[in-house]
Parts: C-alpha cells; sequence; structure tokens
C-alpha cells in the first residue's frame, strides 16, 4: 500500500483525534497533509507538533493568529493558513489523497464539496451534508468521480454487510442485488428506561453522558434524543440509493451490533465490534485491505446478551420527526437539520429545556414552506431561514 496523504477537517473533535490515533498506527502507509478545526488552541498546537502536517487552521480568526505564534515560536514547519480563504486549497491540492469530513454540522458542507469536486477519497462523517443536501450532493460524488466512504459506526457497517457490486456505486439498486431490508441499529442513548414524565428535568450532564460511545456534546445530545437516527436514517436513503421503506430502525443497547443487511433469502448480515469509532475510520483509511485499528476484538466468552426492540415514537419523538421529513423531501430535512443545530446549542447553553429540542424541531418544519430550490444556493437559503424560524421559537421558550 502506498503512503497516502490525508487532510483532517474537525482534527481537534472526537472523530478527528481517532483518526490521527489510527495514522499514527500505520506511518508508513499514511501522513497528514492538513488539519483544520474550530477554536481549540491548545489541542491543535500539540497535533501540529506531534503529526507535522503541511498546513494547519482554525475558524476561530484571533485562535489562528495565536497558533501561528505558538508554531512558529517552537520552530515548527507547519504553515498556518486562513480558514475560510484556503479551504479549497486543503481539500483540493494535488498532493492530498484522502480527506476525512469531520466538522459537525451544516459548516461541513462547503468544505467536504470542495474535496468531493476534486474527486478525492472523502470518508464522510459529517452526515449533516447529506441530510442539507442529498440529491445535489450524491449528484456530485457521481459527476466528478469522487469516492465516498461512510464513517458513521452505522453506515460504515452497512457498507460492509452489502454487495461489493453495491459498495461505492451509488446508482445500484438494492432489490437488484438481492438486499430487502437495511437495519440500522441504535442503542437508545441515555434514557431508554427513564420514565417519560421526568424528561422536562434531563439536565445538560445527564443529557451529554452516553452509556456507550465517546462523542462531542451536539452528538451526544442528539444521540439522547435519537435525532442522531433519524439523520443517520436519512443519510442512509441518499448512500444505498435507496427508499425511507428500505430502512428500519432498531434498538440494540449493547451497541455491538452496529447495523445489519437483511438480504432476500432470509440472510441477515451483520457487523459487529467495540463501540470505537476508529474501527471504522480505519477500515475507511485502508479500504479495501486492513490495517490496525488499535482495537480490541470482541470477546464472545463474556457477552451476556444481545436484545433488539423496536424504537418508542413517544420517548423519541425527533426520530419520528426525521423519518417523516425523509419521506417529505430535501427541503424538510433541510430545516429540520438547521432547526436541530439551533435547538441543541439552546440546551447545551441552558436556555430551553431538553424536551424544548423536538418541540423547536417540529414548530419550525410546520412554519416553514417546503418549496425551496435544490441547487446550494436554494438549500443554503433554507438552512437560513430555518435557523431564523427555530431562533424564534428558541425564544419563546427561554427559562
Amino acid at each position: 500500500m502506498s503512503s497516502k496523504s490525508v487532510t483532517i477537517l474537525g482534527s481537534t473533535g472526537s472523530i478527528g483525534q481517532s483518526t490521527l490515533d489510527v495514522i499514527a498506527r500505520n506511518q508508513e502507509q499514511y501522513s497528514v497533509f492538513a488539519l483544520v478545526a474550530g477554536r481549540n488552541l491548545e489541542q491543535m498546537v500539540s497535533d501540529c507538533v506531534v503529526h507535522k502536517p503541511q498546513f494547519a487552521t482554525l475558524s476561530c480568526a484571533d485562535a489562528n493568529k495565536q497558533l501561528a505564534e505558538r508554531l512558529n515560536a517552537l520552530g515548527s514547519a507547519t504553515q498556518v493558513v486562513d480558514y475560510e480563504q484556503d479551504m479549497a486549497m486543503l481539500c483540493q491540492h494535488s498532493d492530498v489523497d484522502m480527506v476525512m469530513s469531520a466538522i459537525v454540522g451544516a459548516a461541513g458542507l462547503i468544505p467536504t464539496l470542495y474535496a468531493i469536486e476534486a474527486a478525492k477519497v472523502v470518508m464522510l462523517a459529517n452526515k449533516e451534508s447529506l441530510v442539507m443536501s442529498g440529491q445535489l450532493f450524491m449528484d456530485k460524488v457521481r459527476h466528478h468521480g469522487a469516492t465516498l466512504l461512510p464513517i458513521d459506526s452505522e453506515h460504515n457497517a452497512i457498507f460492509q454487510c452489502m454487495p461489493e457490486a453495491i459498495q461505492g456505486h451509488h446508482d445500484a439498486t438494492l432489490t437488484a442485488h438481492g438486499v430487502t431490508k437495511i437495519l440500522l441499529t441504535g442503542s437508545g442513548g441515555p434514557f431508554r428506561e427513564r420514565a417519560l414524565d421526568t424528561f422536562a428535568d434531563i439536565s445538560v450532564a445527564e443529557a451529554v453522558a452516553h452509556p456507550n460511545w465517546s462523542m462531542g456534546q451536539k452528538i451526544s445530545v442528539d444521540s439522547a434524543t435519537m435525532m442522531n437516527k433519524g439523520l443517520e436514517f436519512i443519510e442512509a436513503k441518499w448512500l444505498f440509493n435507496a427508499s425511507a421503506d428500505d430502512i428500519e430502525v432498531v434498538i440494540h443497547p449493547q451497541s455491538m451490533i452496529h447495523s445489519m443487511v437483511q438480504y432476500s433469502d432470509g440472510s441477515v448480515l451483520a457487523q459487529m465490534g467495540q463501540p470505537d469509532m476508529r474501527t471504522p475510520i480505519a477500515h475507511a483509511l485502508a479500504y479495501p485491505q486492513r490495517i490496525n485499528a488499535g482495537v480490541a476484538s470482541l470477546d464472545f466468552s463474556t457477552m451476556k446478551d444481545f436484545s433488539f426492540h423496536a424504537p418508542d415514537f413517544n420517548r423519541y419523538p425527533n426520530l419520528r420527526l426525521a423519518i417523516e421529513a425523509c419521506k417529505a423531501g430535501q427541503s424538510a430535512t433541510t430545516i429540520i437539520n438547521a432547526a436541530n443545530e439551533e435547538a441543541v446549542a439552546a440546551f447545551l447553553a441552558g436556555h430551553i429545556r431538553f424536551t424544548d429540542i423536538y418541540a423547536v424541531n417540529a414548530d419550525t418544519l410546520a412554519a416553514m414552506s417546503t418549496q425551496y430550490d435544490e441547487c446550494l444556493q436554494g438549500i443554503l437559503q433554507c438552512d437560513g431561514d430555518a435557523r431564523r424560524v427555530a431562533q424564534q421559537q428558541i425564544k419563546s421558550r427561554a427559562n
């Protein structure tokens, strides 16, 4: 395997850090071209010293200026560039082989499209890109000949369980290859058994404490509401050329089976492993080969049980909302994604209650038209309008 150069978008987050860990374990095969992050100055300085990227940038201008000063004082050869002006270069440079798209939220869309337009291998951990702009996004993947590899543990699992004729072939029809159902698993989050009448009292600390996975705050809250699974439902539709009826969500509290694919002959293929994001990251980095991810294999002798059940939409109304939006079309999914980002940020800031997240999402969708143009300008207009409506909804509910 020849050495590959990687740009990591969202390098200081959990996915970015796991990517750097896998690269460090396989230094003969991979090098870091660029690190891109938000405002975590200390982590970025440390990562630049250890991994020696050619370029680095932070989206916060003040932090980026400090980054340049700190690296210069340390004698680092890493060049600090402008986040907005140089983003296209960081994703499209001829020396870049692969781009890890792990910026959380809508902010990850444009950088990911840069990489796709340069026909890079894109490792997609930013599900919001597909939720916001699924048709446009996939059309660009096809038009430019980019390679799209899913990083979310569920979509990576589905990818691994699909026939080779479907892997990476985004026009393939599921039924033509014997696939009858995509079974998307979810843990149910930290409130799977909590009394529903106490949900309004859920604190931020409780909501971000996922029982199985180590994730950032936003994704942890999304997991608690199961909006994360709703967004993954929408993402699966686009990644695997599926319809909403082809996908079923299954609650699997142990998080050992990451998702499954059901076939017409009665077979169900499942991908299993520890709840550690380094496994899907390593799979995408090396595909179709395998490399060391630093993850221990499962010890089946210690496993007591696997359990499965259907989701309770009274407990997880955000999941139902996302599935309904998926059936309604592109503008609806763009709206709920934008509203949810605003609502989760407000919850994390202590402005609204946990149960208000769903209310903001549902009321924003109900208040808006879903007839936006599906070009990039129309998508961004829809996103911006939804955020303004969501902010009004948040203000009316603020503590």
